[in-house]
Protein backbone atom coordinates (compact mmCIF):
# COMPACT_ATOMS: atom_id res chain seq x y z
CA UNK A 1 0.00 0.00 0.00
CA UNK A 2 1.47 3.18 -0.97
CA UNK A 3 0.74 6.71 0.42
CA UNK A 4 1.00 9.72 -1.31
CA UNK A 5 0.63 13.65 -0.13
CA UNK A 6 -0.37 16.21 -2.49
CA UNK A 7 0.40 19.37 -0.95
CA UNK A 8 0.47 23.23 -1.53
CA UNK A 9 -2.70 23.20 -4.11
CA UNK A 10 -6.09 24.48 -3.86
CA UNK A 11 -8.66 21.82 -3.87
CA UNK A 12 -11.42 22.81 -5.73
CA UNK A 13 -15.36 20.99 -4.96
CA UNK A 14 -18.67 21.71 -6.33
CA UNK A 15 -19.06 24.00 -3.18
CA UNK A 16 -16.14 26.14 -3.07
CA UNK A 17 -12.36 25.75 -3.04
CA UNK A 18 -9.67 26.44 -0.25
CA UNK A 19 -5.80 25.61 0.54
CA UNK A 20 -5.29 21.86 1.89
CA UNK A 21 -3.09 18.98 1.44
CA UNK A 22 -5.04 15.70 0.66
CA UNK A 23 -3.50 12.17 1.92
CA UNK A 24 -4.19 8.88 -0.38
CA UNK A 25 -3.68 5.72 1.25
CA UNK A 26 -3.86 2.53 -0.86
CA UNK A 27 -6.52 3.28 -3.15
CA UNK A 28 -8.84 6.05 -0.79
CA UNK A 29 -8.31 9.28 -0.13
CA UNK A 30 -7.58 9.00 3.84
CA UNK A 31 -7.34 12.93 4.87
CA UNK A 32 -7.53 16.36 3.63
CA UNK A 33 -5.96 18.36 6.20
CA UNK A 34 -5.43 22.34 6.28
CA UNK A 35 -1.88 23.17 4.92
CA UNK A 36 0.72 22.66 8.14
CA UNK A 37 -1.58 20.62 10.06
CA UNK A 38 0.05 18.48 12.47
CA UNK A 39 -3.61 16.27 13.10
CA UNK A 40 -1.42 12.93 12.00
CA UNK A 41 2.02 13.93 13.16
CA UNK A 42 4.58 17.10 12.53
CA UNK A 43 5.98 15.98 9.28
CA UNK A 44 3.30 14.22 7.14
CA UNK A 45 5.55 14.40 4.22
CA UNK A 46 8.46 12.53 5.64
CA UNK A 47 6.35 9.64 6.21
CA UNK A 48 5.06 9.39 3.10
CA UNK A 49 6.21 7.35 -0.17
CA UNK A 50 5.14 9.98 -2.85
CA UNK A 51 4.94 14.07 -2.34
CA UNK A 52 3.12 15.94 -5.19
CA UNK A 53 4.05 19.62 -4.87
CA UNK A 54 0.91 21.39 -6.18
CA UNK A 55 1.29 24.76 -5.51
CA UNK A 56 -0.35 27.33 -7.67
CA UNK A 57 -2.62 24.39 -9.32
CA UNK A 58 -5.62 23.03 -8.39
CA UNK A 59 -6.35 20.03 -7.04
CA UNK A 60 -9.59 18.27 -8.15
CA UNK A 61 -11.72 15.09 -8.48
CA UNK A 62 -11.05 13.04 -11.52
CA UNK A 63 -13.28 13.34 -14.36
CA UNK A 64 -16.05 11.35 -15.12
CA UNK A 65 -17.35 10.72 -19.03
CA UNK A 66 -20.24 9.34 -18.77
CA UNK A 67 -21.40 8.92 -21.95
CA UNK A 68 -19.13 7.17 -24.53
CA UNK A 69 -18.84 4.56 -26.70
CA UNK A 70 -15.87 2.46 -27.13
CA UNK A 71 -16.00 0.28 -30.27
CA UNK A 72 -19.38 0.45 -30.79
CA UNK A 73 -20.69 -1.17 -33.79
CA UNK A 74 -21.98 1.49 -36.14
CA UNK A 75 -22.89 2.63 -40.24
CA UNK A 76 -20.89 -1.01 -40.82
CA UNK A 77 -18.02 -0.10 -38.72
CA UNK A 78 -16.33 0.25 -34.97
CA UNK A 79 -15.71 3.21 -33.34
CA UNK A 80 -12.03 3.58 -33.75
CA UNK A 81 -11.16 3.33 -30.12
CA UNK A 82 -10.59 0.45 -28.17
CA UNK A 83 -11.13 0.14 -24.60
CA UNK A 84 -8.01 0.26 -24.04
CA UNK A 85 -7.13 3.35 -26.65
CA UNK A 86 -9.89 5.11 -25.31
CA UNK A 87 -9.50 5.42 -21.47
CA UNK A 88 -5.84 5.76 -21.93
CA UNK A 89 -6.86 9.23 -23.91
CA UNK A 90 -9.45 9.84 -21.40
CA UNK A 91 -6.57 9.32 -18.77
CA UNK A 92 -4.14 11.84 -20.44
CA UNK A 93 -7.13 14.28 -20.43
CA UNK A 94 -7.97 14.47 -16.43
CA UNK A 95 -10.98 11.54 -16.57
CA UNK A 96 -10.29 8.78 -14.09
CA UNK A 97 -13.92 7.38 -14.98
CA UNK A 98 -16.15 6.64 -17.88
CA UNK A 99 -19.56 5.22 -18.34
CA UNK A 100 -19.72 3.53 -21.54
CA UNK A 101 -22.93 2.03 -23.23
CA UNK A 102 -23.67 -2.07 -23.54
CA UNK A 103 -25.58 -2.41 -26.57
CA UNK A 104 -28.99 -4.95 -27.06
CA UNK A 105 -30.19 -4.82 -30.34
CA UNK A 106 -33.60 -5.83 -31.73
CA UNK A 107 -34.09 -9.99 -31.63
CA UNK A 108 -31.15 -9.68 -28.97
CA UNK A 109 -30.95 -10.90 -25.15
CA UNK A 110 -29.83 -8.08 -22.69
CA UNK A 111 -27.73 -10.22 -21.10
CA UNK A 112 -26.42 -11.08 -23.60
CA UNK A 113 -25.33 -7.50 -24.81
CA UNK A 114 -24.13 -7.06 -21.92
CA UNK A 115 -21.74 -9.51 -21.15
CA UNK A 116 -20.20 -9.05 -24.77
CA UNK A 117 -19.31 -5.19 -23.64
CA UNK A 118 -17.71 -6.90 -20.19
CA UNK A 119 -15.59 -9.05 -22.21
CA UNK A 120 -14.75 -6.22 -24.61
CA UNK A 121 -13.90 -4.01 -21.79
CA UNK A 122 -12.16 -6.24 -18.58
CA UNK A 123 -8.15 -6.41 -18.74
CA UNK A 124 -8.24 -3.54 -21.19
CA UNK A 125 -9.11 -0.50 -19.38
CA UNK A 126 -6.33 1.83 -18.00
CA UNK A 127 -9.14 3.93 -15.73
CA UNK A 128 -12.20 2.59 -13.79
CA UNK A 129 -15.07 1.94 -16.04
CA UNK A 130 -19.15 1.60 -16.11
CA UNK A 131 -22.01 0.66 -18.11
CA UNK A 132 -25.17 1.82 -19.24
CA UNK A 133 -27.72 -0.43 -21.00
CA UNK A 134 -28.85 0.39 -24.80
CA UNK A 135 -32.47 -1.77 -25.12
CA UNK A 136 -33.16 -1.22 -29.05
CA UNK A 137 -35.25 -3.75 -28.76
CA UNK A 138 -38.23 -3.17 -26.45
CA UNK A 139 -40.20 -6.55 -25.88
CA UNK A 140 -41.69 -8.87 -23.03
CA UNK A 141 -38.34 -10.63 -22.95
CA UNK A 142 -35.83 -7.04 -22.59
CA UNK A 143 -38.54 -5.87 -20.57
CA UNK A 144 -38.03 -8.43 -17.69
CA UNK A 145 -34.36 -8.56 -18.25
CA UNK A 146 -34.26 -4.29 -17.44
CA UNK A 147 -35.69 -5.86 -14.21
CA UNK A 148 -33.03 -7.33 -13.09
CA UNK A 149 -30.05 -4.78 -14.60
CA UNK A 150 -29.34 -3.25 -10.74
CA UNK A 151 -27.88 -6.34 -9.26
CA UNK A 152 -25.44 -6.63 -12.12
CA UNK A 153 -24.24 -2.78 -11.25
CA UNK A 154 -26.18 -1.20 -14.19
CA UNK A 155 -28.79 1.16 -12.71
CA UNK A 156 -29.63 3.21 -16.22
CA UNK A 157 -30.50 2.25 -19.80
CA UNK A 158 -30.46 4.09 -22.98
CA UNK A 159 -33.53 4.00 -25.38
CA UNK A 160 -33.50 6.29 -29.12
CA UNK A 161 -36.30 7.85 -30.65
CA UNK A 162 -34.48 8.09 -33.66
CA UNK A 163 -32.33 5.57 -36.14
CA UNK A 164 -35.61 3.38 -37.60
CA UNK A 165 -34.12 -0.13 -38.00
CA UNK A 166 -31.65 0.42 -35.54
CA UNK A 167 -31.81 1.50 -32.55
CA UNK A 168 -35.81 2.87 -32.74
CA UNK A 169 -38.23 2.38 -30.01
CA UNK A 170 -41.72 3.57 -30.91
CA UNK A 171 -44.17 5.24 -28.66
CA UNK A 172 -45.35 2.08 -27.09
CA UNK A 173 -42.02 0.80 -26.48
CA UNK A 174 -40.94 3.81 -24.55
CA UNK A 175 -44.18 3.86 -22.85
CA UNK A 176 -43.75 -0.13 -21.41
CA UNK A 177 -39.73 0.77 -20.93
CA UNK A 178 -40.15 4.18 -18.90
CA UNK A 179 -42.65 1.88 -16.54
CA UNK A 180 -39.92 -0.40 -15.48
CA UNK A 181 -38.18 2.93 -15.35
CA UNK A 182 -40.60 3.96 -12.67
CA UNK A 183 -41.19 0.39 -10.78
CA UNK A 184 -37.28 -0.55 -10.17
CA UNK A 185 -35.74 3.17 -9.93
CA UNK A 186 -33.49 2.80 -13.15
CA UNK A 187 -32.63 5.87 -14.97
CA UNK A 188 -34.23 6.79 -18.44
CA UNK A 189 -31.45 7.85 -20.54
CA UNK A 190 -33.57 9.28 -24.21
CA UNK A 191 -31.60 10.14 -27.72
CA UNK A 192 -34.75 12.52 -28.49
CA UNK A 193 -34.70 12.73 -31.94
CA UNK A 194 -38.06 12.07 -34.32
CA UNK A 195 -36.10 9.50 -36.44
CA UNK A 196 -39.11 8.51 -39.06
CA UNK A 197 -39.60 12.25 -39.91
CA UNK A 198 -35.78 12.70 -40.01
CA UNK A 199 -35.38 10.25 -42.33
CA UNK A 200 -37.89 11.42 -44.99
CA UNK A 201 -36.31 14.82 -44.24
CA UNK A 202 -32.84 13.12 -45.52
CA UNK A 203 -34.38 11.11 -48.24
CA UNK A 204 -35.27 14.42 -49.82
CA UNK A 205 -32.23 16.41 -49.39
CA UNK A 206 -30.64 13.38 -51.10
CA UNK A 207 -32.90 13.14 -53.45
CA UNK A 208 -32.51 16.92 -54.64
CA UNK A 209 -28.77 16.40 -54.95
CA UNK A 210 -27.91 17.94 -51.32
CA UNK A 211 -25.67 15.24 -50.02
CA UNK A 212 -22.52 16.86 -48.81
CA UNK A 213 -22.38 16.50 -44.43
CA UNK A 214 -23.92 19.87 -44.41
CA UNK A 215 -27.38 18.45 -44.98
CA UNK A 216 -26.87 15.86 -42.11
CA UNK A 217 -27.44 19.30 -39.84
CA UNK A 218 -30.45 20.43 -42.11
CA UNK A 219 -32.12 17.17 -41.79
CA UNK A 220 -32.21 16.89 -37.89
CA UNK A 221 -33.47 20.21 -37.68
CA UNK A 222 -34.14 21.39 -34.17
CA UNK A 223 -37.54 20.80 -34.41
CA UNK A 224 -37.11 17.21 -34.52
CA UNK A 225 -35.46 17.35 -31.06
CA UNK A 226 -38.03 19.95 -29.58
CA UNK A 227 -40.26 17.80 -30.59
CA UNK A 228 -39.13 14.33 -29.58
CA UNK A 229 -38.28 15.92 -26.22
CA UNK A 230 -41.01 16.94 -25.22
CA UNK A 231 -42.86 13.80 -25.58
CA UNK A 232 -40.13 12.07 -23.90
CA UNK A 233 -40.64 14.53 -21.16
CA UNK A 234 -44.35 14.01 -21.13
CA UNK A 235 -44.21 9.83 -21.22
CA UNK A 236 -42.07 10.11 -18.07
CA UNK A 237 -44.37 12.27 -16.52
CA UNK A 238 -47.39 10.02 -17.07
CA UNK A 239 -45.06 7.00 -16.16
CA UNK A 240 -43.36 8.36 -13.16
CA UNK A 241 -39.72 8.00 -14.24
CA UNK A 242 -37.02 9.87 -14.22
CA UNK A 243 -35.58 10.95 -17.64
CA UNK A 244 -32.25 12.13 -18.56
CA UNK A 245 -32.04 13.43 -22.05
CA UNK A 246 -28.80 13.03 -23.93
CA UNK A 247 -26.50 15.34 -26.10
CA UNK A 248 -28.83 17.93 -26.15
CA UNK A 249 -27.98 20.47 -28.59
CA UNK A 250 -30.81 22.67 -29.60
CA UNK A 251 -32.05 25.56 -27.50
CA UNK A 252 -35.67 24.80 -27.82
CA UNK A 253 -35.04 21.40 -26.12
CA UNK A 254 -33.07 23.38 -23.23
CA UNK A 255 -36.51 25.33 -23.05
CA UNK A 256 -38.84 21.75 -22.87
CA UNK A 257 -36.06 20.33 -20.09
CA UNK A 258 -36.94 23.88 -18.02
CA UNK A 259 -40.22 23.99 -18.30
CA UNK A 260 -40.19 20.30 -16.48
CA UNK A 261 -37.99 21.33 -14.09
CA UNK A 262 -39.99 23.98 -13.42
CA UNK A 263 -42.73 21.57 -12.31
CA UNK A 264 -40.47 20.03 -10.30
CA UNK A 265 -40.54 16.71 -12.27
CA UNK A 266 -37.74 14.30 -12.20
CA UNK A 267 -36.09 15.19 -15.81
CA UNK A 268 -32.51 16.35 -16.26
CA UNK A 269 -29.95 16.74 -19.58
CA UNK A 270 -26.55 16.87 -20.72
CA UNK A 271 -24.25 18.57 -23.02
CA UNK A 272 -21.05 17.69 -25.08
CA UNK A 273 -18.74 20.49 -25.84
CA UNK A 274 -18.90 20.27 -29.26
CA UNK A 275 -22.54 21.89 -28.90
CA UNK A 276 -20.79 24.65 -26.86
CA UNK A 277 -18.27 25.75 -29.16
CA UNK A 278 -18.88 23.88 -32.60
CA UNK A 279 -21.42 25.01 -35.41
CA UNK A 280 -23.23 24.01 -38.14
CA UNK A 281 -22.03 27.01 -40.39
CA UNK A 282 -18.00 26.63 -39.48
CA UNK A 283 -17.85 23.09 -39.19
CA UNK A 284 -20.27 21.09 -40.96
CA UNK A 285 -20.09 23.46 -43.66
CA UNK A 286 -16.33 23.19 -43.93
CA UNK A 287 -14.84 22.92 -47.14
CA UNK A 288 -10.70 21.77 -47.14
CA UNK A 289 -7.88 21.04 -50.30
CA UNK A 290 -8.19 17.48 -49.20
CA UNK A 291 -11.52 16.89 -48.65
CA UNK A 292 -13.72 19.54 -50.34
CA UNK A 293 -17.24 19.81 -48.89
CA UNK A 294 -16.28 16.31 -47.22
CA UNK A 295 -13.98 18.46 -44.95
CA UNK A 296 -17.71 18.70 -42.92
CA UNK A 297 -17.81 15.09 -41.87
CA UNK A 298 -15.46 15.37 -39.33
CA UNK A 299 -17.76 16.76 -37.27
CA UNK A 300 -21.08 14.85 -38.24
CA UNK A 301 -22.40 13.81 -35.49
CA UNK A 302 -26.35 12.79 -33.68
CA UNK A 303 -27.61 14.87 -32.63
CA UNK A 304 -26.06 17.39 -35.10
CA UNK A 305 -24.28 20.85 -34.65
CA UNK A 306 -26.80 23.63 -34.68
CA UNK A 307 -26.61 27.10 -36.28
CA UNK A 308 -24.42 29.83 -34.66
CA UNK A 309 -26.50 32.14 -35.99
CA UNK A 310 -29.36 31.36 -34.33
CA UNK A 311 -27.83 31.33 -30.73
CA UNK A 312 -27.72 27.73 -29.67
CA UNK A 313 -24.22 27.62 -28.39
CA UNK A 314 -24.77 31.08 -26.15
CA UNK A 315 -27.81 29.25 -24.84
CA UNK A 316 -26.30 26.36 -24.17
CA UNK A 317 -23.45 27.99 -21.81
CA UNK A 318 -26.58 29.85 -19.77
CA UNK A 319 -28.52 26.19 -19.40
CA UNK A 320 -25.25 25.12 -17.57
CA UNK A 321 -24.86 28.67 -15.29
CA UNK A 322 -28.58 28.19 -14.54
CA UNK A 323 -28.73 24.60 -13.93
CA UNK A 324 -31.28 23.71 -16.76
CA UNK A 325 -28.82 21.52 -18.39
CA UNK A 326 -26.60 19.52 -15.69
CA UNK A 327 -23.25 18.24 -16.53
CA UNK A 328 -20.77 17.55 -19.46
CA UNK A 329 -20.32 14.64 -21.64
CA UNK A 330 -18.59 13.88 -24.65
CA UNK A 331 -21.01 11.18 -26.71
CA UNK A 332 -17.40 9.96 -27.35
CA UNK A 333 -17.33 7.66 -30.82
CA UNK A 334 -14.57 8.18 -32.90
CA UNK A 335 -14.40 7.61 -36.45
CA UNK A 336 -11.40 8.20 -38.57
CA UNK A 337 -11.70 9.80 -41.83
CA UNK A 338 -9.90 7.34 -44.26
CA UNK A 339 -11.91 4.35 -44.11
CA UNK A 340 -14.60 5.15 -42.21
CA UNK A 341 -16.23 8.51 -42.38
CA UNK A 342 -15.43 8.58 -46.31
CA UNK A 343 -18.34 5.71 -46.42
CA UNK A 344 -20.73 8.46 -46.92
CA UNK A 345 -18.44 10.31 -49.50
CA UNK A 346 -21.39 10.29 -51.91
CA UNK A 347 -24.63 10.43 -49.69
CA UNK A 348 -24.15 12.14 -45.91
CA UNK A 349 -27.14 9.48 -44.70
CA UNK A 350 -24.30 6.77 -44.81
CA UNK A 351 -21.22 9.05 -42.92
CA UNK A 352 -20.95 7.07 -39.77
CA UNK A 353 -22.18 9.70 -36.72
CA UNK A 354 -19.50 10.56 -33.94
CA UNK A 355 -17.52 12.54 -32.75
CA UNK A 356 -13.82 11.96 -30.70
CA UNK A 357 -13.52 14.34 -27.48
CA UNK A 358 -12.91 12.32 -24.05
CA UNK A 359 -9.27 13.37 -24.23
CA UNK A 360 -10.15 16.72 -24.28
CA UNK A 361 -13.71 17.60 -21.98
CA UNK A 362 -12.11 18.64 -18.68
CA UNK A 363 -9.57 21.39 -21.26
CA UNK A 364 -12.58 21.98 -22.96
CA UNK A 365 -14.60 23.28 -19.91
CA UNK A 366 -12.17 24.62 -17.80
CA UNK A 367 -11.35 27.53 -20.83
CA UNK A 368 -15.13 28.32 -19.92
CA UNK A 369 -13.71 29.53 -16.40
CA UNK A 370 -11.12 31.09 -18.21
CA UNK A 371 -13.57 33.21 -20.67
CA UNK A 372 -15.91 33.84 -17.89
CA UNK A 373 -18.93 31.63 -18.97
CA UNK A 374 -19.10 29.33 -15.92
CA UNK A 375 -17.12 29.16 -12.33
CA UNK A 376 -14.09 27.48 -11.41
CA UNK A 377 -16.52 25.19 -8.70
CA UNK A 378 -19.24 24.76 -11.62
CA UNK A 379 -16.31 23.47 -13.81
CA UNK A 380 -16.01 20.50 -10.73
CA UNK A 381 -19.17 20.29 -10.47
CA UNK A 382 -20.10 19.49 -14.16
CA UNK A 383 -17.66 17.11 -15.08
CA UNK A 384 -17.22 15.06 -12.07
CA UNK A 385 -19.46 15.93 -9.10
CA UNK A 386 -22.96 15.70 -10.61
CA UNK A 387 -22.14 12.87 -13.04
CA UNK A 388 -21.21 10.82 -9.73
CA UNK A 389 -24.25 11.88 -8.60
CA UNK A 390 -26.66 11.28 -11.25
CA UNK A 391 -25.34 8.07 -12.07
CA UNK A 392 -25.05 6.55 -8.19
CA UNK A 393 -21.32 6.71 -7.70
CA UNK A 394 -21.31 9.64 -5.35
CA UNK A 395 -19.17 8.97 -1.74
CA UNK A 396 -16.74 7.36 -3.85
CA UNK A 397 -16.23 9.32 -7.12
CA UNK A 398 -16.96 12.87 -7.84
CA UNK A 399 -15.92 14.42 -4.53
CA UNK A 400 -12.19 14.36 -2.84
CA UNK A 401 -13.21 13.53 1.05
CA UNK A 402 -11.80 10.83 3.36
CA UNK A 403 -13.25 7.53 2.06
CA UNK A 404 -13.44 8.35 -1.13
CA UNK A 405 -11.58 6.38 -4.47
CA UNK A 406 -8.13 8.21 -4.98
CA UNK A 407 -9.23 10.08 -8.19
CA UNK A 408 -7.79 13.15 -8.24
CA UNK A 409 -5.99 15.45 -10.99
CA UNK A 410 -3.80 18.52 -10.71
CA UNK A 411 -4.45 21.16 -12.95
CA UNK A 412 -2.12 24.07 -13.78
CA UNK A 413 -3.76 26.97 -14.53
CA UNK A 414 -0.38 28.64 -15.62
CA UNK A 415 -0.13 25.60 -18.13
CA UNK A 416 -1.02 25.91 -21.61
CA UNK A 417 -2.40 23.15 -23.94
CA UNK A 418 -2.83 23.14 -27.75
CA UNK A 419 -4.91 20.57 -29.07
CA UNK A 420 -4.05 18.97 -32.39
CA UNK A 421 -4.21 15.12 -33.80
CA UNK A 422 -0.42 15.03 -34.48
CA UNK A 423 -0.31 15.46 -30.87
CA UNK A 424 -3.54 13.50 -29.04
CA UNK A 425 -3.97 10.59 -28.12
CA UNK A 426 -7.20 8.95 -29.25
CA UNK A 427 -7.21 6.52 -32.25
CA UNK A 428 -8.00 8.99 -34.89
CA UNK A 429 -6.66 10.18 -38.09
CA UNK A 430 -7.76 13.92 -37.48
CA UNK A 431 -9.26 16.08 -34.79
CA UNK A 432 -12.52 17.96 -34.22
CA UNK A 433 -11.18 20.20 -32.42
CA UNK A 434 -8.21 21.10 -34.00
CA UNK A 435 -6.31 24.54 -33.13
CA UNK A 436 -7.86 24.91 -30.44
CA UNK A 437 -5.74 26.87 -27.37
CA UNK A 438 -6.51 26.06 -23.84
CA UNK A 439 -5.14 28.20 -21.33
CA UNK A 440 -4.64 25.36 -18.27
CA UNK A 441 -3.28 22.02 -18.36
CA UNK A 442 -3.82 18.74 -16.92
CA UNK A 443 -0.62 18.35 -14.81
CA UNK A 444 -0.84 14.99 -12.72
CA UNK A 445 -3.47 12.19 -12.91
CA UNK A 446 -3.86 9.87 -10.63
CA UNK A 447 -6.64 6.33 -10.48
CA UNK A 448 -7.14 4.96 -7.24
CA UNK A 449 -4.24 6.17 -5.45
CA UNK A 450 -2.01 5.24 -8.26
CA UNK A 451 -0.37 8.02 -10.30
CA UNK A 452 -1.11 7.32 -14.23
CA UNK A 453 0.12 10.55 -15.67
CA UNK A 454 2.98 13.11 -14.24
CA UNK A 455 5.01 15.45 -16.21
CA UNK A 456 4.13 14.64 -19.46
CA UNK A 457 4.40 10.89 -19.11
CA UNK A 458 2.09 7.67 -18.72
CA UNK A 459 3.08 6.23 -16.14
CA UNK A 460 -0.24 3.69 -15.92
CA UNK A 461 -1.04 0.24 -17.57
CA UNK A 462 -3.58 -1.53 -19.48
CA UNK A 463 -6.10 -3.11 -16.87
CA UNK A 464 -5.75 -0.79 -14.38
CA UNK A 465 -9.32 0.56 -14.44
CA UNK A 466 -11.93 -2.01 -12.79
CA UNK A 467 -15.48 -2.14 -13.32
CA UNK A 468 -17.36 -0.37 -11.07
CA UNK A 469 -20.87 -1.58 -10.07
CA UNK A 470 -22.84 1.61 -9.15
CA UNK A 471 -26.08 1.89 -7.11
CA UNK A 472 -29.39 4.35 -8.56
CA UNK A 473 -29.34 7.72 -8.98
CA UNK A 474 -28.76 9.72 -6.42
CA UNK A 475 -30.00 13.54 -8.12
CA UNK A 476 -33.10 13.01 -8.30
CA UNK A 477 -35.62 15.06 -6.17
Amino acid sequence: MTTTLITGGTVVSATGRGAADVLIDGETIAAVLAPGSQLLGTDVAASVDTVIDATGKYVIPGGIDAHTHMELPFGGTNASDTFETGTRAAAWGGTTSIIDFAVQRYGERVQDGLAAWHEKAAGNCAIDYGFHQIVGGVDDESLAAMRGLLDEGVSSFKLFMAYPGVFYSDDAQVLKAMQVSAETGLLTMMHAENGPAIDVLAAQLADAGKKAPYYHGIARAWQMEEEATHRAIMLANLTGAPLYTVHVSAKQAVEQIAWARDQGWNVFGETCPQYLYLSLEEQLGAFSEEWGQFEGAKWVCSTPLRSRNEGHQHHMWQALRTNDIQMVSTDHCPFCMKGQKELGLEDFRAIPNGIGSVEHRMDLMYQGVVTGRITLERWVELTSTTPARMFGLYGRKGVIQPGADGDVVVYDPNGHTSISAASHRMNMDHSAWEGFEIDGHVDTVISRGKVIVDAGQYLGAKGDGQFLKRGLSQYLI
